[in-house]
């Protein structure tokens, strides 16, 4: 699991491959990743947007901007946690994301938080050291 908290709003994120979904053959991996959103503050704020940044093992970067998480832009009340989980299709056996998400507080400023570098790796990928 990867954790970050910015202005008392952890961020916590369990990434997961899927074989099924998977063809090494093709060239084709793909992992889901579960994100637990929980603001420990003493405001209620609202997640407006999302930037990813998803890199794959051959240095190639894709930077992903668009509103809110799975469709909503949750609101959470102080000790609230929002929790979802969405996918992502890499063409090398490996990689890895970082982003951040762009929030709203109670009286209206905006505020961007982080969400935690995590690394994908499927069971194709061997680590080597040197």
């Amino acid at each position: 699991m990867y954790r970050t908290v910015t202005r008392q709003i952890e961020v916590t994120v369990r990434p997961n491959f899927l074989p099924e979904r998977s063809s090494s053959e093709q060239g084709r991996y793909f992992w889901a990743y579960t994100i637990v959103i929980v603001n420990a503050g003493t405001q209620t704020v609202q997640l407006m947007t999302r930037h990813w940044l998803i890199t794959d093992a051959a240095g190639r970067l894709q930077e992903v901007h668009g509103e809110g998480v799975v469709g909503e832009q949750p609101i959470l009340e102080p000790g609230e946690r929002f929790e979802y989980t969405s996918g992502v299709p890499l063409t090398t056996p490996s990689g890895f994301m970082t982003g951040s998400y762009r929030m709203v507080s109670e009286d209206g400023e905006p505020f961007d938080i982080a969400i935690p570098a995590f690394s994908l790796d499927s069971p194709d990928f061997k680590r080597t050291l040197n």
